[in-house]
């Protein structure tokens, strides 16, 4: 089982800059991917991005070039990982509600679900 926890939000200026980190605790080489969602009012929370166990990073789109999303390197009998969301040129519609999630492998069926943070908010407003 891993736990995660998201920290960082806050304000911030339009065009300015934040990092966001999620602390994966646990069995952390169990954890496939981190993925960060992001949630505004009224809307489905939706992938921006995510990160493997080997570094590799994808984005979505909408924030790729102005996101950057990186972990710390795990060594074997690690329990705890921290997950970096580094944004820049921030904008408007960027303001959210921000998730970690953790996927395991599957070594099912059936596969143990996601774990997700409790979120945390980022307001960008001048």
């Amino acid at each position: 089982q891993v736990h995660v926890v998201e920290s960082g939000g806050g304000l911030v200026q339009p065009g300015g800059s934040l990092t966001l980190n999620c602390t994966v605790t646990g069995s952390i080489f169990s954890v496939r991917v981190i993925e960060w969602h992001r949630q505004t009012p009224g809307n489905m929370r939706e992938l921006i991005g995510d990160i493997s166990e080997n570094h590799y990073a994808s984005y979505e789109s909408s924030v790729e070039g102005r996101f950057t999303i990186s972990r710390d390197t795990m060594s074997d009998g690690d329990t705890k990982n921290t997950v970096f969301l580094q944004m820049t040129r921030l904008k408007d519609e960027d303001t959210a509600v921000y998730y970690c999630v953790a996927e395991y492998y599957c070594t099912g069926p059936p596969c143990r679900p996601a774990v997700w943070g409790q979120g945390t908010q980022v307001t960008v407003s001048s």
